[in-house]
């Protein structure tokens, strides 16, 4: 299952997508390679959990951890696979007498996608700033399936209670780090049909692109403002990417004023394209596809 920095950095935090879309054949070759030595050599006999990174075409190995995790009943669904009983299955081969059901499994061909997406108690904490880092502060997860991405990712933000708007004004305030994507998501945004408000270089970049964009000052530029405009209901979306320790002012009252005002908050580059994917998707369709699993099992060959 593809990990995709949706909502932080924490593996355990950030949205998964099944199966992968970024994924080469070849580093889905190393990485079930990978597993298979690994659990061989530390004679695994159930469940295992791989934590894997990528950088360029090189596969790290993070952890390796003997047992299962809160990923597996979402897998199990997405694959209709049973991987729990499989797992008991191998387990209690030697009581039982039961073949090994290893040998009868192989690989899937997956038609549909299943988004997993964490869920975040921020809005019982309206003054802690919500960004995550490498702890883990998830409370549950849900799980989107669909035929296309974009939908999927739709159903899972709207299970989390951090539904996607499908109209209105988007605040785009990105950190230097993440300029070089900010057009490509200015478009996508303008494409279906958001009004687009940006800060200071923000706005200077869309503007100079072409593309219709509002500028909107931060809190510490005068009013009206990013808190005013939010507090005021004028603005239904809020992609603002952190800038760290980089930056001289804190941008987390933006964060902490959409959590106050119930406004859906984006804070990774990933999660605002992913976002412009599912809006697009629900647009196109209409309404959301409800589907059983059992009939999204039907198409996995």
């Amino acid at each position: 299952m593809e990990h995709i920095e949706l909502a932080g950095v924490h593996s355990g935090d950030s949205a998964c997508i099944l199966p992968s879309k970024n994924l080469t054949e070849k580093q889905v070759a190393t990485i079930k390679e990978y597993t298979k030595k690994i659990a061989v050599e530390m004679n695994v006999c159930g469940l295992m959990n791989m934590q894997y990174a990528i950088e360029g075409d090189t596969v790290y190995v993070l952890e390796a951890n003997p047992r299962a995790s809160r990923t597996v009943p979402l897998v199990s669904k997405v694959c209709d696979i049973n991987m729990v009983k499989i797992a008991t299955d191998i387990i209690t081969s030697s009581l039982t007498g039961r073949p090994s059901p290893v040998p009868e499994l192989k690989d899937r061909k997956i038609n549909h996608y299943g988004v997993k997406e964490a869920v975040f108690p921020f809005n019982m904490f309206q003054e802690v700033d919500p960004v995550l880092g490498p702890e883990m502060r998830s409370t549950g997860e849900v799980l989107g399936i669909a035929k296309s991405f974009g939908e999927a990712y739709y159903k899972a933000q709207e299970a989390t209670k951090n539904p996607l708007p499908d109209e209105g004004t988007v605040l785009l305030s990105v950190c230097d780090r993440d300029k070089p994507e900010l057009l490509e998501i200015a478009k996508g945004f303008h494409e279906v049909g958001f009004n687009i408000l940006a800060t200071g270089k923000s706005f200077e970049m869309i503007q100079e692109a072409g593309i219709p964009c509002k500028r909107i000052f931060k809190i510490y530029e005068g009013r009206p403002n990013i808190a005013d405009e939010i507090a005021n209901g004028e603005i239904q979306l809020i992609v603002n990417t952190p800038a760290g320790k980089t930056s001289v002012y804190d941008d987390s009252y933006i964060r902490k004023a959409a959590i106050k005002h119930r406004v859906t908050y984006i804070t990774t580059m990933a999660a605002a394209k992913a976002s412009v994917e599912g809006i697009k998707a629900k647009k196109q369709n209409g309404c959301l596809e409800v589907k059983s699993l059992q009939a999204h099992h039907g198409d996995i060959e």
